[in-house]
């Protein structure tokens, strides 16, 4: 266990604490978000698709007592007799339709049976930068439209309505926000206009049918939140490692071997060039007397 107390210094632990928060956000919320999402789309597609291949059915079969819209109901084509109501048009802010901005206009209309539901007659595109548009009032005789079933969007605080240019403007369609702002008490629903209806304008397009890359963002997520841990376990291995090669015992040097003794260097023999000494004229013998004469034959030292 001594080896790993260099985990409890505050640098080790303030990682340990952050890689575990990592893990602790991918696997409860992140990948959750994600996945959550996919669910949500492949049931929003599915529910487009049976609904595009179905026949509508009237409004009121889908309306709840109370409360909002079912689930199941959802983007189910229904239709709507009733008449609606004049001066009433609520336009929907900084919405984006086929990559341009555009407003939305939402028309309640009162049902045969006295109830209120709101009419999402279409877009139209701003004038001017953010000046809303103007557009075709919605028909006041009584007339039969074909729409698909939404459910409310709800609200975000701080994002009140406003009243701009002659309109009353939110940013959600929300029942019971816009309910307020008019004054009347609408179904917890709304619905939107196919093309070619009474009192439509630019038809809204249905979303693409796909699941988006919701799937592979939830799995990264989860990948993520396994290799966090996996890697604050690879760098504390890293570490210990480390420690231990610093603490090993450097190995005893070895006595040099002794070199063999450099025989001598063979003696060249230098051969110096000769020298040409200029000889100097001897000086001549003096006469030697009569007596150094006899002395010489006698010992022998005759110069």
């Amino acid at each position: 266990m001594r080896r790993l107390k260099f985990l409890l210094r505050p640098g080790w632990l303030a990682l340990a604490a952050v890689v575990a928060g990592f893990a602790f956000m991918c696997f409860t919320v992140l990948a959750p978000w994600q996945l959550g999402k996919n669910t949500d789309t492949e049931h929003r597609n599915k529910l487009i698709e049976e609904s595009s291949n179905a026949e509508p059915v009237a409004v009121e079969s889908i309306l709840p007592e109370s409360g909002p819209l079912a689930r199941d109901d959802e983007w189910r084509q229904v239709t709507v007799t009733g008449s609606y109501l004049p001066g009433s048009d609520v336009l929907i802010r900084l919405r984006s339709i086929e990559d341009s901005p555009a407003y939305e206009v939402i028309t309640p209309m009162r049902l045969t049976d006295g109830r209120i539901v709101l009419v999402n007659r279409g877009y139209a595109r701003p004038e001017q930068g953010a000046v809303p548009p103007s557009f075709a009032p919605a028909p006041t005789d009584q007339v039969t439209v074909t729409a698909r079933a939404r459910a409310s969007e709800g609200t975000v605080p701080g994002k009140d309505p406003i009243r701009e240019n002659g309109y009353e403007q939110v940013y959600f369609i929300d029942a019971g926000q816009i309910g307020s702002v008019l004054g009347l008490e609408p179904v917890d629903a709304y619905f939107q206009l196919v093309p070619d209806q009474p009192g439509g304008l630019n038809p809204i397009p249905l979303p693409q049918l796909d699941a988006g890359p919701y799937l592979s963002y939830g799995l990264q997520w989860l990948a993520f939140g396994i290799m966090a841990p996996l890697g604050l376990i690879y760098f504390a291995r890293a570490e210990i490692r480390e420690r231990r090669r610093s603490r090993a015992p450097e190995p005893a040097a070895t006595p040099a071997a002794t070199a063999p003794a450099a025989e001598p260097a063979a003696t060249e023999d230098i051969t110096l060039p000769r020298r040409r000494f200029s000889r100097s004229p001897q000086p001549e013998p003096a006469a030697m007397t009569a007596t150094e004469a006899k002395l010489a034959d006698r010992y022998g030292k005759r110069r």
